[in-house]
Order: structure tokens, then sequence, then C-alpha cells
């Protein structure tokens, strides 16, 4: 049984995460040759502040692309 975990910072959409999700599913169904009811996806977000870059905070990394 294939377990993915996807770490992300917050904001995208319910509808966002569904979408890439439903794909990774079908690219281990496909590559793999597993059936979809046995590979589970989990999604894991970070609040903006709880996830660095490059030094900045991603708060920080958002605030200076705003400018």
């Amino acid at each position: 049984m294939p377990e993915i975990t996807i770490n992300l910072a917050v904001g995208r959409t319910d509808e966002q995460k569904t979408a890439v999700m439903r794909d990774i599913s079908d690219a281990m169904v496909k590559h793999l040759g597993v059936k979809a009811e046995d590979v589970v996806i989990q999604i894991n977000e970070a609040p903006l502040a709880n996830k660095m870059k490059g030094g900045k905070t991603f708060v920080e990394r958002k605030a200076e692309q705003a400018k």
C-alpha cells in the first residue's frame, strides 16, 4: 500500500488539494500498477510563520512579495 505525505505551507484551497491528491493517486495507479483504493495520501499544512526558506519565514517572504 503506497502512502504519500505532502508538506505544504497553508493557503491552498480544498479544491486544489483534492486535485493534486487525485493526480498523484492516478500516477501511482498508472506507474506502479496498484489499485486506487490502496493509495493513501495525506497533506500536512504548516502555518506560514512555522515554515522558513532562505532564512525568512513564509510570512516575511509573502510580505516582501506584496511590495
